[in-house]
């Protein structure tokens, strides 16, 4: 009986030992730091697909977006952050809320689907942004573009979901070297990045839009190959993101996989161990 006895305790303490972890866990993750695996090659080159960061929640504060979500339908698990903190959403402000920055590259929560994005922060609440011949005004003035040069890889299937990147040389071969011009972009604030272009189509030009108050306006880097704000939310977009659906800023890169899964260690990619994101 003291065995069975002993079998049993050891039973609840483990049970005890694994729900204690997922809560620290859940707290961990819901204040200080999420996740997030680059599933698209929307924000290319700052961000590959197979990049695997940890998004820092706590630069902006906290709002109903902050709870975690658990998206596994492989097991039929769909747990939104909004099934748990919806009580929290409407008023678009945060607790300990802090200001977005032009050039930061922010996940947020999709206002229409829910979904996580990654995007970079090109307009804040009063700007008027457009894109004009594929240059990005702010304001009425162009942002500096200077080319640098081509951004190459490899025509090959990319991450779980087997994605083949776009070219601007034309169709490609499996194998062949897939090219885009790259170029410098330097916001009215100093702060540089690297943005890609692969021809010429509708998101190069779009009308004059107003961000509200409240609320940003994201592009990807990749701007050719992006969803975002350019196209409104009636039309399947992104449109204009509101101040409460910002999740956290990503600083850093953890490590990249270039293969289908993050656990094939063989295809890290060495040189993006710890990269500072820009």
């Amino acid at each position: 009986m003291a065995a069975k006895a002993k079998s049993g305790n050891a039973i609840v303490e483990t049970i005890k030992t694994i729900v204690y972890a997922l809560l620290i866990a859940g707290v961990f993750r819901t204040l200080f730091f999420q996740p997030f695996w680059i599933p698209s090659g929307s924000m290319k080159e700052t961000l590959l697909i197979g990049d695997f960061l940890f998004v820092n929640k706590m630069a902006y504060g906290y709002s109903y977006a902050s709870c975690p979500s658990l998206i596994m339908p492989r097991f039929g698990i769909n747990v939104d952050a909004e099934d748990i903190c919806g009580f929290a959403k409407g008023d678009n402000t945060r607790i300990l809320g802090g200001d977005p920055e032009r050039g930061d590259v922010v996940v947020f929560r999709h206002p229409v689907s829910g979904r996580d994005y990654i995007k970079r922060l090109v307009g804040l609440p009063g700007d008027r942004v457009q894109v004009k011949d594929g240059v990005l005004f702010l304001n009425g003035e162009a942002v500096k573009q200077v080319p640098a040069g081509q951004f190459e890889e490899v025509m090959a299937r990319q991450g779980p979901q087997g994605l083949t990147p776009r070219c601007e040389n034309g169709p490609v071969g499996e194998g062949g070297a897939c090219t885009k011009s790259r170029f410098v972009e330097t916001f009215p604030e100093g702060r540089e990045h690297v943005v890609l272009n692969i021809g010429d189509q509708g998101s190069d030009h779009t009308p004059v839009y107003l961000v509200p108050e409240g609320h940003f306006f994201f592009m990807g880097d990749n701007r050719d190959n992006s969803a975002d704000s350019r196209l409104p939310q009636a039309a399947g977009g992104v449109g204009f993101v509101p101040y409460e659906n910002l999740i956290g800023r990503a600083d850093r890169i953890m490590f990249s996989s270039a293969g289908r899964s993050m656990l094939f260690f063989w295809t890290w990619r060495s040189d993006r161990f710890f990269k500072g994101i820009e």
